[in-house]
């Protein structure tokens, strides 16, 4: 193991042991932000303090291993060449392990997430696909036992969504599925289409960690709060009432809506957990421009163009075009079959990181 990977380690336990003791304070739970992130910290430590005493302890066995080898016994000697063996992949193993453990990780992993899709270009084509998506991704959260919220859906007469958002519940969501923001182009025949001709439409994906109040800090006086009544698809009045509630943030001009609810103030509640979603959003993509890093994945403006995955349904292929995978299982995808999609994205990440540290 390199010397600057075993004392980024050491310092690893040590932060570990100081977290502890911070934690049996009665004071630490009075500042219930600084509990929280320092209780992240540790859940974040502990795996990597364990696996390097594990690797400790291997490396110690190796020492004694070692002198078995060079015993004069042969059958003692062949012993300890054969356990010196199997320690040394061992150790690799934890090694490779903690190399990855070490990575810079992402403080919003283990959120929940809140995702808008909308229909782009392509008109009716489009608003379909998006709910093609819309589909495909809760079939994929209800595979990982997650949970699913609808928070506001704008129907479309042809069929689809010109826009529809949702939160997903559950363990380390946002991990997974944060990099799915950016416009997904779609190439197929539409069913209204009487030629067969293949037409390209495109529908923006964008994936928010849930902020709570705590992460974002809102004046309620920087707030216009709208009421309206609900709509269904085509425009037709579904509630009587002004249950529909919109908000703009005046500040920043971020507008969010809600009409899922038949009450207004659970509209208003929800309407909240997005406007604080779209700003927490905002904030992290400032913070990644601030330290130089390249925002790879965006939301853009949705032209076909714009392209972060393609799915080809005459061919059953699907791309991502940023880290050049392909897939011939289109069909499959659609069902929410995205775990090889996702994993690659996630491989990819990780390389590029461990290069970054090297």
């Amino acid at each position: 193991m390199e010397e600057s990977m075993f004392q980024r380690l050491k310092v690893a336990v040590s932060r570990l042991e100081e977290i502890d003791k911070e934690l049996l304070d009665e004071n630490t739970m009075k500042d219930l932000k600084h509990f929280r992130e320092i209780s992240k910290e540790r859940a974040n430590l502990e795996p990597q303090v364990e696996t390097f005493n594990l690797y400790n302890k291997y490396s110690s066995e190796f020492v004694e291993a070692q002198e078995m080898a060079n015993e004069s016994d042969p059958e003692l000697s062949e012993m300890g060449k054969e356990e010196a063996k199997r320690l040394t992949k061992e150790m690799e193993r934890l090694e490779e392990e903690l190399r990855e453990m070490l990575l810079p990780k992402d403080p919003n992993d283990d959120k929940n997430i809140i995702v808008e899709i909308r229909g782009a270009a392509g008109g009716d084509e489009a608003n379909i696909f998006a709910g093609d998506l819309f589909r495909m991704y809760t079939r994929y959260a209800e595979s990982q036992g997650w949970k699913i919220q609808m928070m506001d859906q704008y129907p479309s007469e042809a069929g689809g969504f010109s826009q529809v958002s949702f939160m997903i519940k559950g363990k380390m969501v946002y991990s997974k599925l944060k990099f799915e923001s950016g416009a997904h182009r779609v190439q197929r025949v539409p069913k209204t289409e009487a030629s067969g001709r293949i037409h390209t439409s495109t529908a923006t994906v964008l994936v928010m960690p849930e902020a709570e109040e705590i992460d974002v800090e809102i004046n309620p006086n920087d707030l216009q709060v709208d009421t309206y009544h609900s709509q269904g698809a085509g425009g037709q009045n579904v509630n009587k009432t002004e249950s529909a509630v919109r908000i703009t943030h005046i500040p920043t001009g971020i507008v969010v809506a809600c009409q899922t609810e038949k009450s207004q103030i659970q509209n208003r509640e929800i309407a909240m957990q997005m406007l604080r979603a779209k700003m927490y959003s905002t904030m992290l993509e400032k913070q990644q421009e601030e330290i130089g890093n390249e925002r790879r994945l965006k939301i853009g403006t949705g032209e076909r163009s714009e392209k972060i995955r393609t799915y080809n349904y005459p061919q059953n292929r699907v791309t991502d075009h940023r880290i050049g995978f392909t897939i011939q299982q289109l069909d499959r995808v659609m069902e929410g079959e995205l775990e090889q999609i996702i994993e690659a994205l996630i491989h990819y990440d990780q390389s590029m990181k461990i290069a970054g540290e090297n």
